[in-house]
């Protein structure tokens, strides 16, 4: 079990520290959880209430509500920033010694750093470059020509397929597919005619890609995934997608084909992008939206309507139908009292 002084940690993260500086940590968990040996943190003003009963021993905190608590703390500006740092100091991952397992299928025109992880049945296909500390887990499959570079991270049965590139410290979690066909057919003489998927993904230095979620090639050009952009589980990315630096996207999202997201973009669960359209920097999408045409100006944006008991959604839905009538309705009252007016005066 690893365990850190209260002060150990408190010099790893530059917090304040407060209270009793050798106090042995052996775990992180939430206030409500955590015994005495382990350290917890109030980031959220939700959870305060649960402050005056946490059992921890230790709290990550800001100065403002420390003033309130009496106990052993680590006081920092961003407690969340904190807590974050210290899970990888109590990350139980294993670790895999380098080398390639006995069983893993990898072609001889390839090409694996000696430092690389290469788990049990994955497999390797031809002219795929793997780079420094990458990690391929166990029934990963890692296509023909595909590169990676230092320090990437293809989780169990991850799919990454031919020629797409992946830079530095690039994680794929398991079931991801990277890299398959995107939805491209042509209608001719009564049938659909498919058309090849002739380009790659790429996905620049320490994107986070989350588990099933999908990422088709391109068509033609490449569908490019930028830096530092991290992705949840179930999303679908279309063929020729583009996504700006440092964006994140939330479960269950679906961005259609040739769209393009700017950078430092937020898209909470469930977000619908139509094809063809681009989104700017630093817009943050409210969850469920449907986006139907380009976003040009920073900000907030929601579509639908919020949920209600189900007698008043459907009397709100009525109402909805009757909007076109009851404005033209409006319009024509507008239109009497103007008269009106113009006669009386």
């Amino acid at each position: 079990m690893k365990r850190w002084t209260l002060a150990e940690l408190a010099k790893e993260t530059g917090a304040q520290l407060r209270g009793n500086a050798d106090l042995m940590i052996t775990g992180l968990a939430t206030l409500r959880s955590a015994g005495p040996e382990q350290l917890s943190f109030l980031a959220n003003p939700l959870y305060r209430s649960a402050l005056a009963v946490t059992g921890a021993g230790a709290v990550i905190l800001r100065e403002e509500d420390a003033a309130d608590f009496d106990g052993n703390a680590l006081i920092a500006a961003n407690p969340y920033a904190v807590y974050a740092a210290l899970t990888h100091h109590f990350d139980r991952t294993p670790r895999r010694e380098p080398g390639i397992h006995a069983s893993a299928v990898v072609d001889p025109d390839a090409v694996i750093d000696p430092s690389a992880v290469i788990g049990a049945r994955a497999v390797i296909e031809s002219g795929a470059v793997i780079g420094p500390a990458c990690v391929i887990e166990p029934g990963a499959f890692i296509g023909a020509r595909v590169s990676l570079g230092q320090g990437c991270h293809v989780r169990a049965n991850a799919v990454i397929h031919h020629d797409c590139v992946l830079g530095n410290r690039v994680v794929i979690h398991s079931g991801a597919v990277i890299g398959d066909d995107g939805f491209g057919f042509a209608p001719a003489n009564g049938r659909w005619n498919k058309i090849a998927q002739i380009g790659r993904v790429v996905i620049h230095d320490d994107a986070d890609i989350g588990a099933n979620t999908t990422i088709d090639r391109g068509a033609l050009d490449d569908t490019v995934i930028h830096q530092g952009v991290i992705i949840d589980n179930l999303v679908m990315i279309a063929h020729n997608v583009e996504v700006g630096a440092h964006t994140a996207i939330a479960g269950c999202c679906g961005i259609s084909g040739s769209t393009k997201i700017g950078s430092w973009c937020v898209l909470a669960g469930g977000v619908g992008l139509v094809g063809h359209i681009e989104v700017c920097d630093k817009v943050h999408i409210t969850g469920m939206t449907m986006v139907t045409k380009s976003i040009t100006k920073p900000g907030s944006y929601s579509s639908g309507t919020a949920f209600d008991t189900t007698d008043n959604w459907k009397k709100m839905a009525v109402r909805l139908k009757k909007l076109d009538e009851t404005t033209r309705r409006l319009r024509e009252l507008e239109g009497l009292v103007q008269q009106l007016t113009s006669k009386t005066d």
